[in-house]
C-alpha cells in the first residue's frame, strides 16, 4: 500500500476528519440523519483519497450534499 506522507494532505485530513467528528457527534446527540451521514462521510473520506485534490473535493461535496439536504427540510 502506497501512503502520502505530504504535510498539507495529513492537514487537510486531520482537519476533515475533525469537522467529520463534530458533525456526527451533534447528529447523535440531535438524532439528525443527515449530519450522522456527512459525518461519518469525511471521517471515511481520508482513507479512500489519495491526493489533496481528490481530498477537498470530496469534503466539498459531502458538505455540499449536507447544505442541500438541510434546506430541503431534512
Amino acid at each position: 500500500m502506497n501512503f502520502n506522507f505530504d504535510p498539507w494532505f495529513l492537514l487537510l485530513t486531520l482537519a476533515l476528519s475533525s469537522v467529520g467528528v463534530v458533525l456526527l457527534v451533534y447528529g447523535k446527540k440531535q438524532a439528525r440523519i443527515p449530519y450522522i451521514v456527512a459525518g461519518a462521510l469525511l471521517i471515511v473520506s481520508p482513507y479512500v483519497t489519495t491526493t489533496i485534490l481528490a481530498l477537498v473535493l470530496v469534503g466539498a461535496g459531502v458538505c455540499g450534499g449536507l447544505w442541500a439536504a438541510l434546506r430541503m427540510g431534512w
